[in-house]
Protein backbone atom coordinates (compact mmCIF):
# COMPACT_ATOMS: atom_id res chain seq x y z
CA UNK A 1 0.00 0.00 0.00
CA UNK A 2 1.46 3.35 -1.00
CA UNK A 3 2.41 5.90 1.67
CA UNK A 4 -0.29 8.44 2.37
CA UNK A 5 -3.17 6.19 1.26
CA UNK A 6 -6.39 7.29 2.96
CA UNK A 7 -6.91 3.83 4.50
CA UNK A 8 -3.53 3.76 6.22
CA UNK A 9 -4.53 5.55 9.46
CA UNK A 10 -7.65 3.40 9.90
CA UNK A 11 -5.84 0.15 9.12
CA UNK A 12 -2.99 1.03 11.48
CA UNK A 13 -5.41 1.97 14.26
CA UNK A 14 -7.19 -1.38 13.88
CA UNK A 15 -3.91 -3.26 14.08
CA UNK A 16 -2.89 -1.26 17.14
CA UNK A 17 -6.25 -1.83 18.82
CA UNK A 18 -6.03 -5.59 18.20
CA UNK A 19 -2.46 -5.71 19.53
CA UNK A 20 -0.84 -6.61 16.22
CA UNK A 21 1.17 -3.37 16.15
CA UNK A 22 2.66 -1.36 19.03
CA UNK A 23 0.90 1.90 19.79
CA UNK A 24 2.45 4.96 18.22
CA UNK A 25 3.84 7.63 20.59
CA UNK A 26 1.62 10.68 20.69
CA UNK A 27 3.07 13.93 19.33
CA UNK A 28 4.14 16.44 21.96
CA UNK A 29 1.53 18.93 20.74
CA UNK A 30 -1.26 16.38 21.20
CA UNK A 31 -0.08 15.55 24.71
CA UNK A 32 0.07 19.26 25.57
CA UNK A 33 -3.48 19.76 24.29
CA UNK A 34 -4.72 16.82 26.37
CA UNK A 35 -2.98 18.19 29.46
CA UNK A 36 -4.59 21.58 28.90
CA UNK A 37 -8.03 19.99 28.57
CA UNK A 38 -7.45 18.00 31.76
CA UNK A 39 -6.49 21.21 33.59
CA UNK A 40 -9.67 22.93 32.39
CA UNK A 41 -11.84 19.98 33.41
CA UNK A 42 -10.36 19.79 36.91
CA UNK A 43 -8.37 17.26 38.82
CA UNK A 44 -9.54 13.62 39.09
CA UNK A 45 -12.20 13.10 41.73
CA UNK A 46 -13.61 16.62 41.57
CA UNK A 47 -17.29 17.04 40.85
CA UNK A 48 -17.37 18.45 37.33
CA UNK A 49 -20.56 18.32 35.21
CA UNK A 50 -18.53 18.13 32.02
CA UNK A 51 -16.87 14.82 32.91
CA UNK A 52 -18.01 11.37 33.94
CA UNK A 53 -16.93 7.75 33.90
CA UNK A 54 -18.71 7.40 30.54
CA UNK A 55 -16.88 10.28 28.86
CA UNK A 56 -14.67 8.03 26.74
CA UNK A 57 -17.55 6.20 24.99
CA UNK A 58 -19.35 9.52 24.52
CA UNK A 59 -16.26 11.02 22.88
CA UNK A 60 -15.90 7.98 20.64
CA UNK A 61 -19.54 8.24 19.59
CA UNK A 62 -19.15 11.92 18.71
CA UNK A 63 -15.90 11.36 16.81
CA UNK A 64 -16.69 9.78 13.40
CA UNK A 65 -13.14 8.49 12.96
CA UNK A 66 -13.08 6.85 16.40
CA UNK A 67 -16.54 5.34 15.81
CA UNK A 68 -15.38 3.94 12.46
CA UNK A 69 -12.35 2.36 14.13
CA UNK A 70 -14.51 0.79 16.84
CA UNK A 71 -16.95 -0.52 14.23
CA UNK A 72 -14.19 -2.04 12.11
CA UNK A 73 -12.62 -3.60 15.19
CA UNK A 74 -15.98 -5.17 16.11
CA UNK A 75 -16.32 -6.46 12.53
CA UNK A 76 -12.88 -8.07 12.91
CA UNK A 77 -13.95 -9.73 16.17
CA UNK A 78 -17.20 -10.96 14.61
CA UNK A 79 -15.33 -12.55 11.73
CA UNK A 80 -13.33 -14.55 14.25
CA UNK A 81 -16.35 -15.25 16.50
CA UNK A 82 -19.74 -14.86 14.75
CA UNK A 83 -21.54 -15.59 18.04
CA UNK A 84 -19.73 -12.89 19.98
CA UNK A 85 -21.79 -11.58 22.90
CA UNK A 86 -22.18 -7.82 22.87
CA UNK A 87 -21.43 -6.05 26.14
CA UNK A 88 -22.16 -2.34 25.64
CA UNK A 89 -24.67 -0.06 23.95
CA UNK A 90 -21.90 1.15 21.64
CA UNK A 91 -21.25 -2.41 20.44
CA UNK A 92 -24.98 -2.83 19.82
CA UNK A 93 -25.00 0.30 17.64
CA UNK A 94 -21.94 -0.86 15.73
CA UNK A 95 -23.41 -4.35 15.22
CA UNK A 96 -26.58 -2.73 13.85
CA UNK A 97 -24.49 -0.56 11.52
CA UNK A 98 -22.77 -3.74 10.31
CA UNK A 99 -26.16 -5.17 9.38
CA UNK A 100 -26.93 -7.64 12.17
CA UNK A 101 -30.54 -7.81 13.36
CA UNK A 102 -32.32 -9.97 15.94
CA UNK A 103 -35.62 -11.28 14.54
CA UNK A 104 -37.61 -11.17 17.79
CA UNK A 105 -40.31 -13.66 16.79
CA UNK A 106 -37.83 -16.20 15.38
CA UNK A 107 -34.66 -15.63 17.46
CA UNK A 108 -32.89 -18.66 18.95
CA UNK A 109 -31.34 -18.88 22.42
CA UNK A 110 -27.82 -18.05 21.11
CA UNK A 111 -29.28 -15.01 19.32
CA UNK A 112 -30.93 -13.67 22.48
CA UNK A 113 -27.88 -14.36 24.63
CA UNK A 114 -25.81 -12.01 22.48
CA UNK A 115 -27.72 -9.02 23.87
CA UNK A 116 -26.04 -7.24 26.79
CA UNK A 117 -27.75 -7.72 30.13
CA UNK A 118 -30.25 -10.46 29.18
CA UNK A 119 -30.64 -13.38 31.58
CA UNK A 120 -31.08 -17.10 30.78
CA UNK A 121 -34.45 -17.01 32.58
CA UNK A 122 -35.65 -14.23 30.26
CA UNK A 123 -34.43 -16.17 27.23
CA UNK A 124 -36.26 -19.31 28.38
CA UNK A 125 -39.49 -17.36 28.81
CA UNK A 126 -39.16 -15.80 25.34
CA UNK A 127 -38.56 -19.15 23.67
CA UNK A 128 -41.49 -20.83 25.41
CA UNK A 129 -43.82 -18.02 24.43
CA UNK A 130 -42.48 -18.10 20.87
CA UNK A 131 -43.05 -21.84 20.61
CA UNK A 132 -46.57 -21.36 21.92
CA UNK A 133 -47.37 -18.98 19.09
CA UNK A 134 -47.05 -15.72 21.03
CA UNK A 135 -45.65 -12.93 18.85
CA UNK A 136 -44.43 -9.50 19.89
CA UNK A 137 -45.25 -6.46 17.80
CA UNK A 138 -42.75 -3.87 19.06
CA UNK A 139 -40.24 -2.79 21.72
CA UNK A 140 -43.04 -1.91 24.16
CA UNK A 141 -44.30 -5.52 24.12
CA UNK A 142 -40.81 -6.82 24.85
CA UNK A 143 -40.19 -4.28 27.58
CA UNK A 144 -43.46 -5.10 29.36
CA UNK A 145 -43.01 -8.85 29.01
CA UNK A 146 -39.50 -8.88 30.52
CA UNK A 147 -40.13 -5.90 32.82
CA UNK A 148 -37.07 -4.15 31.40
CA UNK A 149 -35.87 -0.70 32.44
CA UNK A 150 -36.13 1.91 29.72
CA UNK A 151 -32.35 2.19 29.32
CA UNK A 152 -32.02 -1.52 28.54
CA UNK A 153 -34.73 -1.66 25.88
CA UNK A 154 -33.27 1.48 24.26
CA UNK A 155 -29.87 -0.21 24.24
CA UNK A 156 -31.27 -3.26 22.41
CA UNK A 157 -33.61 -1.40 20.08
CA UNK A 158 -31.16 -0.78 17.15
CA UNK A 159 -30.92 -4.57 16.68
CA UNK A 160 -34.54 -5.57 17.18
CA UNK A 161 -36.60 -6.62 14.17
CA UNK A 162 -40.32 -7.39 14.54
CA UNK A 163 -41.90 -9.54 11.82
CA UNK A 164 -45.24 -11.33 11.91
CA UNK A 165 -45.35 -15.06 11.12
CA UNK A 166 -48.30 -17.32 10.44
CA UNK A 167 -46.89 -20.45 12.10
CA UNK A 168 -45.24 -21.13 15.49
CA UNK A 169 -41.45 -21.15 15.46
CA UNK A 170 -41.10 -24.59 17.09
CA UNK A 171 -42.11 -27.55 14.92
CA UNK A 172 -45.22 -29.21 16.34
CA UNK A 173 -43.45 -32.57 16.36
CA UNK A 174 -41.41 -31.37 19.36
CA UNK A 175 -44.54 -30.52 21.34
CA UNK A 176 -46.64 -32.98 23.30
CA UNK A 177 -50.21 -33.27 22.06
CA UNK A 178 -52.31 -33.16 25.23
CA UNK A 179 -55.44 -34.23 23.34
CA UNK A 180 -53.85 -37.49 22.15
CA UNK A 181 -51.00 -38.48 24.47
CA UNK A 182 -51.58 -41.19 27.08
CA UNK A 183 -51.51 -40.44 30.79
CA UNK A 184 -48.11 -42.15 31.15
CA UNK A 185 -46.66 -40.15 28.22
CA UNK A 186 -47.92 -36.91 29.74
CA UNK A 187 -46.52 -37.72 33.17
CA UNK A 188 -43.14 -38.73 31.70
CA UNK A 189 -42.81 -35.62 29.53
CA UNK A 190 -44.29 -33.12 31.99
CA UNK A 191 -42.95 -33.74 35.47
CA UNK A 192 -45.03 -30.87 36.85
CA UNK A 193 -48.24 -32.82 36.28
CA UNK A 194 -48.85 -35.39 38.99
CA UNK A 195 -50.29 -38.83 38.08
CA UNK A 196 -53.62 -37.72 39.55
CA UNK A 197 -53.69 -34.61 37.32
CA UNK A 198 -52.73 -36.67 34.30
CA UNK A 199 -55.61 -39.09 34.91
CA UNK A 200 -57.98 -36.18 35.44
CA UNK A 201 -56.75 -34.61 32.19
CA UNK A 202 -57.49 -37.81 30.29
CA UNK A 203 -60.99 -38.09 31.77
CA UNK A 204 -61.76 -34.42 31.09
CA UNK A 205 -60.67 -34.47 27.44
CA UNK A 206 -63.05 -37.41 26.81
CA UNK A 207 -65.91 -34.95 27.30
CA UNK A 208 -64.37 -32.51 24.81
CA UNK A 209 -60.84 -31.88 23.53
CA UNK A 210 -58.96 -29.00 25.07
CA UNK A 211 -58.85 -25.91 22.87
CA UNK A 212 -55.75 -24.25 24.30
CA UNK A 213 -53.82 -23.61 27.51
CA UNK A 214 -56.46 -21.25 28.85
CA UNK A 215 -59.13 -23.94 28.42
CA UNK A 216 -56.84 -26.51 30.05
CA UNK A 217 -56.19 -24.24 33.03
CA UNK A 218 -59.85 -23.44 33.55
CA UNK A 219 -61.12 -27.01 33.32
CA UNK A 220 -58.38 -28.58 35.46
CA UNK A 221 -57.99 -25.61 37.82
CA UNK A 222 -54.21 -25.55 37.28
CA UNK A 223 -52.04 -22.97 39.05
CA UNK A 224 -50.64 -20.18 36.86
CA UNK A 225 -47.02 -21.23 37.54
CA UNK A 226 -47.70 -24.72 36.16
CA UNK A 227 -49.43 -23.32 33.07
CA UNK A 228 -46.43 -21.07 32.43
CA UNK A 229 -44.18 -24.15 32.46
CA UNK A 230 -46.32 -25.72 29.73
CA UNK A 231 -46.00 -22.76 27.33
CA UNK A 232 -44.26 -23.88 24.16
CA UNK A 233 -44.08 -27.50 25.29
CA UNK A 234 -47.59 -28.69 24.46
CA UNK A 235 -50.12 -28.45 21.66
CA UNK A 236 -53.80 -29.28 21.22
CA UNK A 237 -55.01 -31.17 18.16
CA UNK A 238 -58.76 -31.27 17.65
CA UNK A 239 -60.54 -34.52 18.32
CA UNK A 240 -60.34 -36.98 21.21
CA UNK A 241 -57.55 -39.50 21.55
CA UNK A 242 -58.34 -42.83 19.93
CA UNK A 243 -58.25 -46.16 21.78
CA UNK A 244 -54.92 -47.87 22.33
CA UNK A 245 -54.51 -50.70 19.82
CA UNK A 246 -52.94 -54.02 20.82
CA UNK A 247 -49.49 -54.70 19.49
CA UNK A 248 -49.31 -57.37 16.81
CA UNK A 249 -48.05 -60.65 18.17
Amino acid sequence: MADGHWLDPLARSLLEASGQLPARPKPAATQANQSARADRQGAPGQDNPGTSSNSAPANAASDPEAAAIERELLALKLRHNPGLRLTTAAEVRHAAALGWRLDVNRATAPDWLRLPGISPHQVDLLLRLQAGGVQLSGPDDLQQLLELPGAQIRCWEPLLLFRWYGEPATPQARQLDLNRASASQIHTALAGLTPERCQRLVRERQRAPFRDLADLQQRLQLPAALVEELIGRVRFSQGPAGPLLPRPS
